[in-house]
């Protein structure tokens, strides 16, 4: 097991204290990540991992769209600590994931306890970035050999059994976020409000410019390096405006609204939500996430994905 520093390792000390679920009650501290930046009512719960701390937080939206902090526990993680790059590197994965299956332990090795849950690593950024491997859960322990180290799995996270089987009904396949980080940023609520408004804006503009067919709007909001299904920028929109061109959009929604901030990409935000797309009589919707880049003056998307 690799040797923490000395101040992590006070911290990590002080989680050692912690009740197995140290509800919210006991969580004196308003603050929240600065990754969560709007929970839509279809999402139940986001966790927050910090790989630094080996501690899982849960938050909840609560009364009035804030966010509130709903308890905190220890973790495993990885043996070879966090930021995975590729398969077999015994790192578990640092950004926005989405759980998107339980899993029934019963038949499997006794290490993944009472049940495991399904990330989608690697996602849209990680294969924009020539991340490879798979398999990163959420499981629990052996019920026979107590808790695990810090970094003790093959890459993924580690609860204990007891807090698992209380947080079990919060994770929602295809719905429920995983942001994992390796030291959490913490902000007041209130530092996040600008950020909010400036992706809900261009968000806003991304759909308004679909549906009226606005093909220079809609192609300005991308990023000159985004890449998709192995296009360029240039492949991609020679592509786009053969497509939206024959297309007669009717109507446009946006709706469950869910916007992240990614913990390991500086000025990356996420926003994922129900989009539907209405031509003649007929409505499609699907899930669109689209990955925001800050620039000095804009956002610019920078990869995108359904689910």
């Amino acid at each position: 097991m690799a040797t923490l520093y000395y101040p992590v390792m006070l911290r990590f000390l002080v989680v050692l204290m912690l009740p197995c679920f140290v509800h919210a009650e006991a969580l004196v501290d308003e603050r929240i990540p600065a990754y969560v930046i709007r929970l839509p009512a279809s999402v139940q719960s986001v966790f927050v991992a910090e790989t630094s701390t080996a501690t899982f937080y849960r938050f909840a939206r609560g009364p009035g769209n804030t966010i509130d902090k709903r308890g905190a526990t220890y973790m495993s993680i990885g043996e070879n600590g966090d930021g995975k790059q590729r398969d077999g590197d015994r790192r578990t994965p640092l950004g926005i994931y989405f759980v998107t299956e339980q899993l029934d332990t019963s038949k499997l090795h006794e290490k993944y306890g009472l049940t495991a849950f399904t990330l989608d690593y690697p996602n849209a950024w990680d294969r924009r970035m020539q991340r490879t491997g798979d398999g990163i859960w959420i499981h629990g322990v052996d019920r026979r050999a107590g808790k695990r180290p810090p970094r003790d799995t093959d890459g993924c996270i580690a609860l204990p059994n007891d807090v698992l089987a209380m947080l079990e009904s919060q994770f929602a396949a295809n719905a429920t976020p995983v942001v994992i980080a390796r030291e959490i940023n913490w902000v007041d609520p209130g530092e996040l409000s600008a950020t909010r408004r400036e992706l809900d804006a261009a968000v806003s503009l991304w759909a308004n410019s679909l549906r009226d067919g606005d093909l220079y709007t809609y192609l300005s909001l991308y990023d000159d390096n985004f890449r998709h299904w192995g296009m360029d920028k240039t492949e991609w929109t020679a592509l786009q405006t053969e497509t939206l061109g024959s297309r007669s959009i009717r109507k446009v929604t946006v709706g469950e609204l869910l916007l992240l901030a990614d913990p390991a990409e500086d000025g990356m935000y996420l926003s994922r939500f129900r989009l539907g797309v209405t031509e003649g009589t007929n409505t499609v919707e699907v899930t669109k996430r689209l990955y925001w880049r800050a620039g000095r003056s804009t956002l610019t998307i920078i990869a995108e994905d359904s689910g």
